[in-house]
């Protein structure tokens, strides 16, 4: 929709034809920014609306680039058969077998568990005796029945 009107729009430049294969252009105008109308808003908004589609002109046309042309500087990417940029590390570095450090794996999430219960550990007291309060949620009672588990 061009201005909110359906139907035929008026290139801004528009050229008189277009002759064709490569010598071929554009007879339209080229791409131009619509500002949309909003319905169903209440009285005035549509216009703060319209006021900032206005202070916010968008470009008429984004520069595309072809697949062959991409941007290779910046991208993060090396190519699979480019020169290493490690050539003091072995291949093997990070698995199991070969040169270099093995993989170093995670502690578990029992492991990481039993290490938070015991530090927890201080504060059990203070948590078992809210427990027993009678308002106190189901998951907390659960959570420090846990802890006490945990430490023993």
């Amino acid at each position: 929709m061009a201005n909110g009107h359906g139907g035929k729009r008026t290139p801004r430049q528009p050229a008189p034809t277009s002759p064709p294969g490569a010598l071929s252009r554009r007879t339209d105008g080229g791409p131009q920014q619509v500002n949309a109308q909003m319905t169903g808003m209440a009285y005035g908004e549509n216009s703060d609306f319209q006021d900032i589609q206005r202070s916010a002109p968008m470009s008429a046309s984004a520069p595309r680039q072809s697949r062959g042309s991409r941007s290779k500087a910046g991208s993060g990417v090396v190519p699979l058969f480019s020169k290493t940029q490690r050539p003091n590390e072995p291949v093997t570095q990070g698995s199991d077998v070969g040169p270099g450090d093995p993989y170093s794996y995670p502690p578990n999430d029992r492991d990481q568990a039993k290490a938070d219960a015991q530090m927890l550990n201080k504060y059990l007291p203070d948590l078992m005796r809210m427990a027993e309060s009678p308002d106190t949620p189901d998951g907390f009672k659960r959570f420090v029945r846990y802890l006490r588990n945990m430490q023993g």
